[in-house]
């Protein structure tokens, strides 16, 4: 029997985001910038929710291409707001398209996301040891610190629970519990 985090047992999709995707050291300026957009969709909803919607988000937002994405005008935006596949909340919508212009800035400014971002950590994933889910703080300095800086930079729904969020998405934090397999597999790669 494979042990696994707690949060992950929920259904297969879980599992699989789990066992496959979730602590892994990510540094595609494409995937950060989708995971930090999945993640602001997230607010106020379930994991789960925005999983199940992850496909449809993909087509929705021209595969998280935000090169594309920054051109969206108020017809697009009122399209979006129609697709009962994604969550339909305008702020949210419209956060898609200011993280794009953000995000290339910050693309400008340091090379990639992937730099600014690991930069926060000297490159280095953060291996945490919780033993169960209710020891994970809902955020930290890491994610306060960061978070203070994006909303500088323009970004929006990037709080600092979003943050670490993202952080752990992306395996900036290795917040796996210690008794989950990926555990030790993430604690050993890095």
């Amino acid at each position: 029997m494979v042990k696994r985090c707690k949060w992950a047992e929920y259904n297969d999709l879980m599992k699989e985001y789990h066992d496959k995707e979730w602590g892994t050291p990510q540094h595609d300026d494409k995937m950060l910038y989708e995971l930090l957009i999945l993640e602001g969709m997230q607010a106020g909803l379930s994991w789960n929710t925005v999983l199940q919607k992850r496909d449809n988000f993909k087509k929705a937002f021209d595969n998280f291409e935000y090169t594309k994405i920054l051109k969206y005008n108020e017809k697009k935006i009122e399209e979006l707001l129609q697709n009962e596949g994604i969550i339909r909340n305008r702020l949210k919508i419209q956060s898609v398209i200011t993280n794009a212009k953000a995000f290339i800035k910050v693309q400008e400014e340091f090379g990639s996301f992937n730099k600014y971002i690991w930069g926060f950590v000297n490159n280095k994933a953060v291996h945490n040891s919780w033993k169960k889910l209710e020891e994970l703080p809902p955020n930290t300095e890491l994610s306060n610190k960061i978070s203070k800086d994006m909303k500088k930079r323009g970004f929006k729904f990037i709080g600092t629970t979003i943050i670490y969020a993202f952080l752990q998405a992306i395996g900036v934090v290795n917040d796996h519990a210690t008794y989950c397999f990926r555990y030790k597999e993430l604690s050993n790669s890095t």
